[in-house]
């Protein structure tokens, strides 16, 4: 009998100090971090309806944690955990500890849309992000205003601003938290990517300097609603400007204007010799972009079409007519009462 007593009380003792070492090698996980301090931050979702426990097996997977049975320990002895459903930032340099403690802060606000539409001028999103309470009246203006303050695998306008390099396209942005600067930085990284870097040889090729290209694909964005089409009043448009023929985009002349589509203030700029976007009276290029072009007009402008025509219109459907001669566009102006 004292000898399984002395058997009974070893074998308690030892339960205990094993019982006590797991507790303590637990204890010790719980504040081991997956990587050193200064770890890149990652984003992990909480989904809705999953309960904390749930959560173990989503951070192991994503490397976050070595073992969803130890965020389980952590849950236990923690006592109450609650998790925001949502978006949060966190690190493999956090203990289980403290990822616990994040998921329970607030999550990252959802992003939502914002469109840049083909042709705006850097006014016309400046508008749209004030009226999106986005922004103050004039930032992104502002902002656009200093090229320098801007990184792009091209080069960028030296002075004036940067209108017609800014894609157009639709942007995901925080509300409350827009970084006017960020995003025009995202909008010439879309620009590198969509349009110049797979078409950085072809730029070189096509005889044309990068901002000559973007000027004329602006006046295309606004000017031809085919995309189809625009390589042939590319084509138009180029050979006027190479033998010095006045442009006649009477889109040139309503890019200065408050609001784009005030008929009393644009017949007095195409009545205004001096006005240098007025490419009725003055030959070659306008001073700048006169919007945001969009890849299809990028391409016509750097590979125009060629052919017989020297002049073209539309009708009141908007679809194209070219012509050979200045009579024949006269011809066409009557037949469908444009001027």
């Amino acid at each position: 009998m004292k000898r399984l007593a002395l058997v009974f009380c070893v074998l308690v003792v030892l339960a205990a100090v094993a019982g006590t070492g797991a507790f303590l090698w637990a204890e010790g996980q719980v504040q081991t971090a997956m990587a050193p301090p200064g770890a890149a931050t990652v984003e992990f979702t909480v989904p809705k309806g999953t309960s904390g426990r749930g959560l173990g097996t989503l951070l192991a997977s994503q490397g976050l944690i070595r073992d969803a049975r130890i965020w389980r320990w952590h849950l236990y002895r923690r006592g109450s955990f609650a998790p925001k459903a949502g978006r949060h930032e966190v690190s493999p340099s956090m203990t289980v500890a403290e990822l616990a403690t994040a998921l329970e802060s607030n999550p990252i606000p959802e992003d939502i849309p914002f469109v840049v539409v083909e042709g705006w001028r850097l006014r016309d999103t400046d508008a749209a992000l004030a009226a999106a309470n986005l922004i103050t009246p004039g930032a992104y203006i502002a902002a656009a205003s200093k090229p320098g303050n801007f990184t792009a695998p091209f080069p960028l306008p030296v002075s004036g601003t940067l209108e017609g390099y800014l894609y157009p396209e639709t942007y995901g942005v925080v509300p409350g938290k827009l970084d006017v600067n960020a995003l025009i930085q995202r909008q010439l990284n879309a620009f590198a990517e969509r349009f110049f870097l797979p078409n950085k040889d072809a730029i070189t090729k096509s005889g044309r300097s990068l901002h000559e290209v973007v000027v004329m694909a602006s006046m295309l964005e606004r000017e031809e609603p085919v995309p189809d089409q625009r390589p042939l009043v590319a084509g138009i448009l180029w050979k006027r400007v190479d033998k010095g023929f006045p442009l006649g985009v009477d889109a040139t002349s309503r890019y200065e204007l408050a609001q784009w589509n005030d008929r009393v203030a644009f017949l007095k700029r195409l009545r205004d010799p001096q006005d240098p976007y007025n490419t009725r009276h003055r030959k070659g290029l306008p001073p700048s972009p006169i919007g945001a072009p969009t890849v299809a007009s990028l391409q016509a402008a750097m590979s125009p079409k060629a052919s017989d025509y020297w002049y073209y219109l539309h009708d009141a459907e908007r679809r194209l007519h070219p012509s050979r001669n200045a009579e024949e566009h006269e011809a066409l102006r009557r037949k469908y009462n444009v001027y």
